[in-house]
């Protein structure tokens, strides 16, 4: 893959249908909302979500939410900033495209002066665990929803 055109783009309403064409494999499905419900929360998070279509060239690839210091525990004690979803087209997958998207989030964060970047998996043979421990991703220990937490450190 070459990044010549890979890009994230904001949501608007000239590629809104390409975001909601979005589509990851059956087997996936189970470990990540669709891109509707991704907006809607999009919607009703104002100033937290940061929701990005990732596009190579002309093509659309994927989708990211990222939080910007979300309500963790929805209790007001600890905001954290994170990788809400990823979602990587079925036909797209393995071609280093959620790579350039986690990469671009620590980097967006990095640019506001964040330290970490958290994110949630699935555990299991078709989770995600893999890719985010090779991202850089560690398990801190705490388990959401049934969902593994990892943090990577920015520094």
């Amino acid at each position: 893959m070459t990044t010549t055109g890979l890009r994230l783009e904001e949501i608007i309403p000239g590629n809104l249908d390409a975001a909601l064409a979005i589509r990851v494999r059956p087997d996936q499905e189970h470990a990540v909302a669709p891109v509707v419900k991704s907006l809607a929360e999009a919607y009703v998070h104002p100033g937290v979500a940061w929701p990005r279509l990732i596009v190579d060239g002309d093509r659309p690839v994927g989708f990211l939410m990222a939080c910007l210091d979300i309500d963790w525990y929805e209790d007001g004690s600890v905001l954290r900033p994170g990788l809400w979803r990823l979602s990587i087209a079925a036909g797209e997958q393995a071609r280093g495209y959620g790579r350039f998207a986690v990469e671009s989030v620590a980097a967006e964060l990095r640019r506001r002066g964040t330290k970490q970047l958290y994110v949630t998996w699935h555990p299991g043979p078709t989770g995600p665990e893999g890719f985010y421990l090779g991202l850089g991703f560690r398990p801190n220990g705490e388990n959401s929803g049934g969902q593994t937490v990892g943090v990577w450190e920015l520094d």
